[in-house]
């Protein structure tokens, strides 16, 4: 669960597992998100602030499906520290993704790798628009979970990092974001309701837009 995932050229990538604190006890939100609420929280202390720079408006999407006109289904949440507000354009984006709207197999664009695959439903097209809404060196982070299929479990990272990646994105971290609460020097697992037997944990992708696609 904790082994880092691996560049096309064999070299690790970090691995990191965050862990809820003491007084981290709520579990899931309600679906379709994937996220605790204390890791929501961890990542607007991590991802937004960076020293000397005005912290970045969080923007969150909460993926349901992707059928035809995802865009206009899908919740988007603005999350801005209002005691230091920001003056820049990029936004941190974090896409939730219920594991029921992940693809099993590659999605491929309709129109390649170029500015028209924008306008693809789909996987496809959501990484060329997040592309563009985080042109040059902005952060996509990408929290899903694994489910089981047929008794078996699918774990739908590579196929995540596979159409990032076409679509112009660098596959920066993996991080194991641990679904319990703590109990004096121990964790308790308390997966969602919704997580697919043995699955107590979600998986939580950092990914940097690169200024020009491959």
């Amino acid at each position: 669960m904790t082994q880092p995932r691996t560049r096309t050229n064999s070299s690790p990538l970090p691995a990191t597992v965050w862990l809820p604190g003491l007084r981290d006890t709520e579990t899931t939100r309600t679906a379709p998100a994937v996220l605790p609420s204390w890791a929501i929280d961890r990542i607007r202390a991590e991802f937004t602030h960076r020293p000397g720079r005005t912290p970045a408006p969080l923007l969150r999407l909460t993926i349901g499906d992707i059928d035809e006109g995802m865009d206009a289904r899908t919740p988007c949440t603005e999350d801005t520290d209002h005691a230091h507000k920001s003056s820049r354009s990029t936004p941190v984006l974090l896409a939730e993704l219920h594991p029921a709207t992940l693809p099993t197999a590659d999605v491929h664009s309709h129109y390649g790798s170029d500015e028209q695959g924008a306008i693809d439903d789909a996987w496809p097209g959501f990484f060329h628009r997040a592309h563009r809404l985080l042109h040059g060196n902005g952060l996509l982070l990408l929290a899903t979970r694994q489910r089981r299929d047929a008794d078996r479990l699918t774990d739908p990272l590579g196929l995540l990092v596979a159409g990032a990646r076409t679509a112009g994105f660098r596959y920066l971290q993996h991080i194991v974001v641990v679904h319990g609460h703590a109990v004096g020097d121990r964790i308790v697992p308390a997966p969602p309701d919704d997580a697919s037997p043995g699955v107590i944990h979600c998986d939580l992708l950092v990914l940097r837009a690169q200024g020009s696609r491959p």
